[in-house]
């Protein structure tokens, strides 16, 4: 049986219930800011080798926990993890980022996906999961992910990153009905992804909907919205006390707060672009909110960070419900002892905020 937890407050946010003060953790807060990172990912070779070996994945995933008082783990892996395992040959081209060997580009290249076999095809992952759980022996929660349909597409079809998404806005404007059939495969897939890692020892999930935020309002509810509304009404997140809770985070989801809220999700990851004031008025305590610090604010000095997270905290206002994050994710060459100072003043300025 897993050890219980020691720490609780990231899943009491979560449910909307009382905490003694307000719980944090970082979107890539175990990466390459980290000296200790960069020597594990040295060793494994590569950052593929290093996401596909589940002892180095739970080595990088436990160390932000060892140098900070974090309120939750979240599992080293990378969000292109699912269409690599459909078929397209993910790997990193130096200075470059992410790319796909074979690019979605057709409708016979459509017609090939099928939801992969979890246990033969992402084994590492749930692996890594059940690994970490037992290693942080209760410590703190530890969370799964997976990017969304829409920002997986994103990739699958441009074949990497891209600074304008021409290729799958024009299949969205000029064939719709040959992109809703690719997202359906795909959130197929992330639905079987993300139940496996729960049922691997996740204790919450995390959706990571990057590039909804590049869509026009109309497009962003058929091609992105849809496919979180389905991911989080189908699901399975257990029952009572070992239910785990769902986020949906996206870049740019401020217009969509009252959707998101309204999708079932136990909370919505928000971006700087909204104050949280703003955002919990809107979302009226249907969901936690999680958010929403600039991460250019680490780059400031420990005063500037610590009265901006402040800043942060009071707009959230008194009452249950919030999780302190960054409204998106670090940077390499962040300073770790500002992602000290960060912590440390969320604890302290959390302090009965949200009981």
């Amino acid at each position: 049986m897993p050890a219980p937890l020691k720490n609780d407050r990231f899943l009491r946010a979560l449910r909307r219930e009382p905490v003694d003060t307000t719980p944090v953790w970082l979107m890539r807060q175990a990466g390459r800011y980290l000296p200790e990172y960069r020597a594990t990912r040295a060793r494994a070779g590569s950052f593929l080798g290093l996401a596909k070996n589940p002892e180095a994945a739970c080595e990088v995933t436990l160390q932000p926990l060892d140098r900070f008082d974090l309120d939750a783990a979240i599992l080293f892996s990378d969000i292109l993890t699912v269409p690599d395992a459909m078929g397209l040959g993910l790997y990193f081209a130096e200075g470059e980022g992410p790319k796909f060997e074979r690019p979605v580009r057709s409708e016979a290249d459509i017609a090939k996906l099928a939801v992969p076999d979890i246990g033969a095809t992402l084994g590492y992952v749930t692996d890594a999961v059940s690994l970490i759980r037992r290693e942080l022996d209760g410590r703190v929660p530890l969370i799964g992910f997976s990017g969304s349909p829409w920002t997986l597409a994103c990739y699958m079809v441009e074949g990497g990153g891209s600074k304008d998404f021409a290729r799958i806005k024009a299949l969205a404007y000029d064939q719709p009905a040959l992109l809703h059939r690719l997202l359906e495969v795909v959130t197929d897939a992330v639905i079987a992804y993300l139940d496996a890692q729960r049922q691997a020892g996740a204790q919450a999930l995390q959706v990571f909907d990057t590039w909804g935020g590049v869509l026009a309002p109309h497009v962003y509810r058929e091609f992105s919205l849809r496919y979180l509304e389905r991911i989080a009404r189908e699901l399975p997140r257990g029952d009572g006390a070992d239910r785990a809770p769902l986020i949906l985070f996206g870049k740019g989801n401020a217009p969509y707060l009252e959707n998101l809220a309204a999708s079932g999700a136990e909370g919505v990851g928000v971006d700087w672009l909204v104050s949280l004031d703003e955002a919990r008025r809107r979302t009226a305590g249907r969901v936690a909110l999680q958010g929403n610090l600039d991460p250019a604010t680490l780059y400031a000095t420990p005063e500037v960070i610590r009265s901006e997270v402040r800043r942060a905290i009071d707009a959230y206002g008194d009452g249950p419900g919030h999780v302190f994050n960054l409204g998106h994710g670090m940077a390499p060459d962040m300073n770790p002892e500002h992602v000290a100072v960060l912590v440390d003043a969320v604890h302290e300025f959390g302090r009965g905020r949200a009981g």
